[in-house]
């Protein structure tokens, strides 16, 4: 009962996957006491996988799933970030190189290979391996699947039964290992890939696997503060160009320096991870043995001993037009600055609202694609001066409505900046305006007075109806598959147009929730917002 592996089945797995890790991201956080209890496992999990993400989102879409596995492997290992991702990254390569070979037609036999594979790999790759963590886990799961293969010849079944084993395994790791038994926890990169074999799971069956009954139940709560551990005092991680052989050298020379040395990759561009105390000697060890780049140092006493909640507060500045969308960015919680459809922001304008508002944490929203250079430029000084920023590349005001809608001023810095960008990357949003001259655009020629619908940031519609053109913008947004439409209302739409449009969504999309905002623009009747 063989299964083929298509270019949208692996696309859609990989974004559901990256999904439930930033769902899970809290909680993977929280269990974090190994190999540092820096509480960022489910953080540079998630981040791995959006490396992976974002390099098969620049592929065309005609990719083959041959071409569209190897582009994703390569931005793993890119991307990967901290012990677990560096780990997580090679786990699914090892398993992409077996599964590169069988798009065609997936056996049970060639699940059991993957995951045996991927163990094996992650296995190599780390300098000393410790029981009761991910790789305990990733065992567990390629056992079982082999097992199973044996008995079963449904490659949906062996995986759910190969998931269910790691959700059992990880339940389990306290008994091996004795720090987490310490904190109360199961391990936290082992829980990360349990979300990973989840989400492929999910993907082939339509359910989460049901584990089979641990025998140790474990209660997952915070780590305590004081583990009995001591270990190094940075992290060190980059990518090297080298060749392959110059691998078994550069190890020998890493190893004495501390621990948790994972090193990953092949082809000749690798990944370095390793915990010591002389950044410099890693570093070096590295241009012995080839090109290192992306060079990336962390002091762990600095993460650790971060304050929950900074002392200045957070701003969350967003660039609006109009005295209605001002309004509602202040009810948001957020703080308007305000620009004209005839004048851009300046880095001077943003740098001195960052720098009055004295806080130590920032997010951005630039809602206008030639706002994003200026806000990173702004970001960057306040970067300089200490604040944690982040810029969310918002190019529509109603993106930022919609992060807005998310941020919870109660949740750790790095958790809101991911909830805002997810609900801002998963709006889609168009605008209707009305044509000032003749002209050409994408969708053709237009005369002055026409009305022109904007879809995700191109002219597509022209047209004579403000609510037609409404209307046909929404339904190109996939109105269809929505949840929710925003209508943000500008000075030059009047209530009754704004009231039409709503009544046809729910007539032709009755179970759209439909939301009418006074933002009281120029230049643009209409901004729509799909959800």
């Amino acid at each position: 009962m063989a299964l083929r592996i298509s270019t949208e089945r692996f696309d859609a797995w990989a974004r559901l996957c990256t999904r439930l890790l930033a769902e899970s991201r809290d909680e993977i956080d929280a269990l974090n006491v190994f190999p540092v209890p820096d509480s960022d496992t489910g953080t540079n999990a998630y981040f791995t996988f959006v490396a992976g993400v974002e390099a098969i989102d620049a592929l065309p879409a005609d990719t083959s799933p041959l071409d569209l596995m190897r582009t994703f492997a390569e931005g793993l290992l890119m991307g990967a970030r901290g012990n677990c991702g560096t780990i997580l990254a090679e786990l699914v390569r090892g398993s992409l190189r077996v599964l590169r070979g069988c798009v065609d037609g997936l056996s049970a036999d060639d699940v059991a290979g993957a995951l045996e594979a991927a163990s094996a790999a992650a296995y190599a790759a780390v300098g000393r391996p410790q029981e009761g963590t991910i790789l305990t886990v990733a065992a567990a799961a390629a056992r079982a699947a082999r097992e199973a293969a044996t008995d079963d010849d449904d490659p949906k079944r062996v995986f759910d039964v190969a998931s269910g084993a790691a959700r059992e395994a990880l339940a389990l790791t306290p008994t091996q290992f004795e720090r987490l038994a310490r904190a109360g926890v199961v391990d936290a990169g082992g829980r990360a890939l349990v979300v990973v074999l989840d989400s492929v799971a999910f993907a082939l069956t339509g359910r989460t696997p049901t584990p089979r009954p641990a025998t140790v139940p474990v209660p997952i709560v915070e780590p305590g503060a004081d583990l009995g551990e001591d270990g190094p005092s940075y992290e060190v991680m980059y990518l090297l160009r080298t060749a392959d052989d110059r691998i078994p050298e550069l190890r020998t020379a890493l190893e004495p320096l501390g621990d948790s040395l994972v090193v990953v990759g092949g082809e000749g561009l690798w990944n370095v991870h390793v915990h010591v105390d002389d950044v410099g000697a890693a570093i070096e060890a590295g241009i012995a043995a080839g090109s290192p780049f992306r060079i990336s140092v962390t002091h762990f006493a600095e993460q650790i001993a971060r304050p929950a909640r900074p002392a200045g507060g957070r701003l969350i500045l967003s660039a609006v037009t109009g005295p209605g969308l001002a309004e509602l960015t202040h009810r948001a919680g957020g703080t308007a600055l305000h620009f004209a459809p005839d004048r851009s922001l300046t880095v001077a304008e943003v740098a001195a609202a960052i720098d009055g508002s004295g806080a130590d944490e920032v997010i951005l929203l630039p809602n206008r694609a030639g706002h994003i250079a200026m806000f990173e430029a702004a970001a960057a000084k306040a970067r300089d001066a200490g604040a944690r920023v982040a810029v969310l590349p918002t190019t529509v005001q109603v993106q930022a409505l919609t992060a807005l809608a998310v941020h919870d001023p109660g949740r750790p810095f790095d958790v809101v900046v991911v909830a805002m960008s997810n609900a801002a990357g998963a709006t889609r949003h168009g605008a209707v305006t009305i044509a000032a001259e003749d002209g050409i655009t994408m969708a053709g020629p237009c005369s002055a007075g026409d009305v022109l619908g904007v879809v995700n940031g191109d002219f597509a519609i022209v047209g004579s109806s403000q609510v037609d053109v409404a209307f046909d913008v929404l339904q190109r947004l996939d109105l269809a598959t929505a949840e929710m439409v925003t209508l943000v209302t500008g000075r030059d739409c009047d209530a009754s147009t704004s009231e039409k449009i709503a009544a046809r969504v729910q007539q032709e999309a009755p179970h759209v929730d439909v939301e009418t905002i006074e933002g009281d623009q120029d230049t643009y009747p209409l901004f729509l917002a799909v959800e």
